[in-house]
Protein backbone atom coordinates (compact mmCIF):
# COMPACT_ATOMS: atom_id res chain seq x y z
CA UNK A 1 0.00 0.00 0.00
CA UNK A 2 1.70 3.17 -1.13
CA UNK A 3 0.73 5.93 1.52
CA UNK A 4 1.20 9.90 1.07
CA UNK A 5 0.54 13.30 2.12
CA UNK A 6 0.50 14.43 -1.50
CA UNK A 7 -2.81 14.46 -4.18
CA UNK A 8 -1.10 12.47 -6.36
CA UNK A 9 1.79 10.33 -6.74
CA UNK A 10 4.74 11.17 -8.96
CA UNK A 11 4.98 8.58 -11.93
CA UNK A 12 1.81 6.45 -10.78
CA UNK A 13 -1.69 7.41 -12.51
CA UNK A 14 -4.29 7.56 -10.40
CA UNK A 15 -7.11 5.28 -12.20
CA UNK A 16 -10.51 4.99 -9.55
CA UNK A 17 -10.57 7.21 -6.82
CA UNK A 18 -12.33 4.62 -4.40
CA UNK A 19 -13.42 6.79 -1.35
CA UNK A 20 -12.61 8.89 1.81
CA UNK A 21 -10.62 6.16 4.92
CA UNK A 22 -10.10 6.88 8.75
CA UNK A 23 -8.68 5.30 10.77
CA UNK A 24 -9.17 6.96 14.86
CA UNK A 25 -7.27 5.83 18.03
CA UNK A 26 -8.31 7.41 21.60
CA UNK A 27 -5.65 6.34 23.77
CA UNK A 28 -6.50 7.20 27.87
CA UNK A 29 -3.70 8.33 30.02
CA UNK A 30 -2.71 7.51 33.25
CA UNK A 31 -1.69 10.95 34.97
CA UNK A 32 0.76 9.88 37.94
CA UNK A 33 2.83 7.13 36.02
CA UNK A 34 3.12 9.61 33.07
CA UNK A 35 3.63 13.06 35.85
CA UNK A 36 6.34 11.11 36.87
CA UNK A 37 7.89 9.68 33.61
CA UNK A 38 7.72 12.90 32.50
CA UNK A 39 10.03 14.39 35.21
CA UNK A 40 12.17 11.72 34.58
CA UNK A 41 12.11 12.07 30.34
CA UNK A 42 12.01 15.92 30.02
CA UNK A 43 15.36 16.73 28.65
CA UNK A 44 15.63 20.02 26.36
CA UNK A 45 11.73 20.29 26.44
CA UNK A 46 10.96 16.85 25.17
CA UNK A 47 9.19 13.95 26.82
CA UNK A 48 10.04 10.42 25.49
CA UNK A 49 6.99 9.17 27.16
CA UNK A 50 4.60 11.26 25.77
CA UNK A 51 6.22 11.10 22.60
CA UNK A 52 6.29 7.18 22.52
CA UNK A 53 2.37 7.33 23.16
CA UNK A 54 1.82 9.89 20.20
CA UNK A 55 4.03 7.46 18.16
CA UNK A 56 2.08 4.32 19.02
CA UNK A 57 -1.80 6.49 18.54
CA UNK A 58 -0.47 7.55 15.03
CA UNK A 59 0.43 3.76 14.03
CA UNK A 60 -2.82 2.55 14.97
CA UNK A 61 -4.89 4.81 13.26
CA UNK A 62 -2.88 4.38 10.23
CA UNK A 63 -2.74 0.64 10.48
CA UNK A 64 -6.80 0.90 10.91
CA UNK A 65 -7.02 3.42 7.69
CA UNK A 66 -4.57 1.10 6.01
CA UNK A 67 -6.79 -1.74 6.30
CA UNK A 68 -9.90 -0.16 5.83
CA UNK A 69 -8.55 0.77 2.22
CA UNK A 70 -7.67 -2.93 1.55
CA UNK A 71 -11.44 -3.80 2.23
CA UNK A 72 -11.91 -1.33 -0.90
CA UNK A 73 -9.90 -2.71 -2.92
CA UNK A 74 -7.22 0.16 -2.85
CA UNK A 75 -3.56 0.81 -4.26
CA UNK A 76 -2.66 3.75 -2.44
CA UNK A 77 -4.20 6.81 0.30
CA UNK A 78 -3.47 9.95 -0.84
CA UNK A 79 -3.62 12.92 0.93
CA UNK A 80 -3.13 11.84 4.10
CA UNK A 81 -4.08 14.22 7.20
CA UNK A 82 -3.15 13.29 10.71
CA UNK A 83 -5.37 15.42 13.92
CA UNK A 84 -4.24 15.31 17.19
CA UNK A 85 -6.77 16.37 19.81
CA UNK A 86 -7.45 16.05 23.66
CA UNK A 87 -11.02 14.39 24.71
CA UNK A 88 -12.49 13.83 27.93
CA UNK A 89 -12.73 14.99 31.04
CA UNK A 90 -9.83 17.27 31.86
CA UNK A 91 -8.58 16.22 28.29
CA UNK A 92 -7.25 13.22 29.91
CA UNK A 93 -7.75 11.14 26.68
CA UNK A 94 -5.37 11.65 23.66
CA UNK A 95 -7.39 11.07 20.33
CA UNK A 96 -5.42 10.38 16.81
CA UNK A 97 -7.52 10.09 13.54
CA UNK A 98 -5.97 9.40 10.19
CA UNK A 99 -7.88 10.02 7.21
CA UNK A 100 -7.05 10.06 3.56
CA UNK A 101 -8.81 9.03 0.09
CA UNK A 102 -8.32 5.20 -1.01
CA UNK A 103 -7.44 5.06 -5.18
CA UNK A 104 -6.47 2.35 -7.43
CA UNK A 105 -3.57 2.75 -9.55
CA UNK A 106 -2.64 2.22 -13.33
Amino acid sequence: MILSTTHNLENRKITKYVGIVTGETIIGANFIKDFFAGIRDIVGGRSGSYEKVLREAKDSSMAEMVARAREMGADAIVGIDLDYETVGPNGGMLMVTASGTAVQLL
